[in-house]
């Protein structure tokens, strides 16, 4: 069996998954809006179309995904409940797509996590269970809670119903900003690139944007073989997980390129966010825009349509206070 042939036996999913989700979370989030900016099309020197998942319910993409995932349960399993590991929005979306179905929800959270995410996951309602701030203790800590409630987990970017219910910002996005030449979404786990990759291959170029500090994805993409540990060290906190193994199969096939961007320019593209665009985004959302002014040549009189997947941000700690 070729490389080819294995990788295309690892996705199980396509762009009609993504439209079904489309249709079971309607009722549930919102269709965020799409902002332009003629001041940042001429600083970067191509046209943007910003989606802004800032604005989501429960303050980030994730909500697509944990809806999606949430509402196609069996009435038997989710009265179980549902359960993940989180370091804040994921938690926080499936906390509320919980809430919203009357059942319970367990999320695991390191106990470094951002103040601000564990407030709104506790606010949906659910048990919030700490842990050490590593990967091998989420998931260590996840299983003995599944083994506790019975619930069904909902992995936060390695599951097809998430990865389909993330992919319908980026079909939003493309029915909204027509003819786009391509698409940039951060990738931390992999499930919202993977989603989008789906919906938008042979439309548009899709491209990952990653904190330098974190390149696993990078890595990935480059060598052909998924990093499955690293040690991050980042401000994008929400990028901090390696590809998941389904969203790499799919990286790998409809994905262009990863683009990197160190701290310091994600940083100044947040602030650019916020004094063009007048909206708060999370380090993890402006990483976009920080990859595209980092390879201008590559977008260079293009429409290029930009995901910002949060706004979760502690406001006493903006890194660009000063």
């Amino acid at each position: 069996m070729s490389a080819a042939d294995s990788v295309a036996d690892a996705i199980t999913l396509d762009a009609d998954d993504v439209l079904a989700a489309a249709g079971r979370i309607a009722p549930w989030v919102h269709r965020t809006p799409v902002l332009t900016s003629e001041a940042l099309d001429d600083i970067a020197g191509c046209r943007l179309f910003f989606k802004c998942e800032n604005l989501q319910k429960a303050g980030a993409f994730k909500s697509r995904g944990a809806c999606n995932a949430v509402f196609a349960l069996s009435d038997d399993a989710a009265a179980r409940g549902v359960a993940t590991h989180s370091s804040g929005n994921h938690g926080a979306a499936l906390a509320r797509a919980a809430k919203l179905r009357g059942i319970p929800a367990y999320i695991v959270v390191p106990e470094n996590a951002n103040a601000v995410k564990k407030a709104a996951i506790s606010s949906y309602g659910a048990e919030i269970i700490e842990c050490e701030s590593t990967l091998e203790a989420r998931e260590s800590t996840l299983d003995r809670v599944l083994e506790r409630t019975g619930a069904t987990m909902v992995h936060p970017y390695d599951d097809d119903f998430v990865i389909a219910g993330q992919g319908t910002a980026t079909l939003e996005l493309m029915a909204d900003a027509p003819d786009l030449d391509a698409v940039i979404t951060p990738v931390g786990g992999g499930g919202l690139l993977a989603g989008s990759a789906l919906i938008a291959a042979g439309k548009a170029r899709v491209y990952a944007a990653e904190p330098s500090g974190a390149d696993d994805a990078y890595r990935s993409f480059r060598s052909g073989e998924r990093v499955t540990s690293h040690v991050p060290d980042t401000i994008c906190d929400g990028l901090l997980t390696t590809v998941g193994e389904r969203n790499f199969a799919i990286m790998q096939r409809d994905v262009e390129d990863v683009l990197l961007a160190d701290d310091a320019a994600i940083v100044a593209a947040m602030k650019l966010i916020w004094t063009r665009l007048k909206i708060v985004t999370e380090p993890s959302s402006a990483v976009t825009l920080a990859a595209l002014l980092g390879h201008p040549d590559r977008f260079a009189g293009k429409r290029v349509g930009l995901v910002l997947t949060g706004g979760n941000v502690d406001l006493s700690k903006l890194p660009f206070a000063s």
